[in-house]
């Protein structure tokens, strides 16, 4: 529903954004449709931009004006993973859109931390992508990723394209996406990839493996939750490849 609530107010170490853009992701999507929203009621929205309005006491990294993207996960600083630096792995974090209110909305209140200044030249659209493709950078870095190899796409979303693009940034010798959407596969080929291929045609495997001289690829991730895709991702993956399965299974 569309209802007006009272502004929320930048109490100590928080900051109030002004909402620019925000983005629709697809975990948002089972947030409202299935069971992962974890009150009610609750604003949605973790992918977002917009301006520094007002900060609380004790905020020293912005000020009123500044241009940020937002960044979502709120972990606890005081767990064992959290000391680490291992912050995704954090038992005890909130999460701005789904354990506290986001940004579907005019103003968002977060902590100082989970703001990422940006400078004039980059647009607030592309300040509401910082947070999907720093997820799409941390899947790639999981492999680890080297440059020079050959990677596969599966799955041609928001956040695959980000990983082809990401994987093309740091030196791949070839990066192909494959999805069963012909619109999908021409943005990838305009965003950068080597190639796409449409897993619905009966050659599609040979097509694959013809780009890697028939050795498989190096790195193959995998972006969509379905056992037939998990299949064609093991028989795409060479013998001393790396896999990540980056779609919840």
């Amino acid at each position: 529903r569309f209802e007006d609530i009272e502004k929320p107010v930048a109490g100590e170490g928080k900051v109030l954004v002004k909402v620019k853009y925000t983005g629709i992701c697809g975990s948002d999507i089972p947030r409202v449709n299935g069971d992962a929203c974890h009150f009610f009621p609750n604003i949605l929205g973790h992918e977002f931009s917009g301006v520094v309005e007002e900060v609380g006491e004790g905020v020293a990294s912005v000020k009123p004006g500044d241009r940020v993207a937002g960044i979502p996960l709120v972990p606890c600083m005081k767990c064992d993973d959290c000391l680490k630096g291992n912050y995704a792995l954090c038992k005890n974090y909130s999460f701005i859109g789904s354990r506290e209110f986001g940004s579907f909305a005019e103003y968002v209140c977060v902590p100082e931390k989970n703001v990422a200044k940006f400078d004039d030249e980059v647009t607030f659209e592309q300040g509401a992508f910082f947070e999907p493709a720093t997820v799409a950078l941390h899947g790639l870095q999981r492999v680890p990723y080297e440059g020079g190899k050959t990677v596969a796409i599966l799955g041609g979303g928001t956040i695959g394209m980000f990983v082809m693009q990401w994987a093309k940034i740091f030196g791949a010798k070839e990066a192909v996406v494959f999805d069963i959407e012909p619109s999908r596969l021409e943005l990838g080929k305009r965003l950068g990839a080597t190639a796409g291929i449409n897993t619905l045609e009966p050659d599609f495997m040979e097509q694959a493996k013809a780009i890697t001289g028939g050795k498989g690829y190096d790195d193959v991730f995998v972006y969509v939750p379905v056992p037939s895709v998990a299949e064609q991702a093991d028989e795409l993956l060479a013998f001393d490849g790396c896999m990540n399965f980056f779609a919840g299974p």
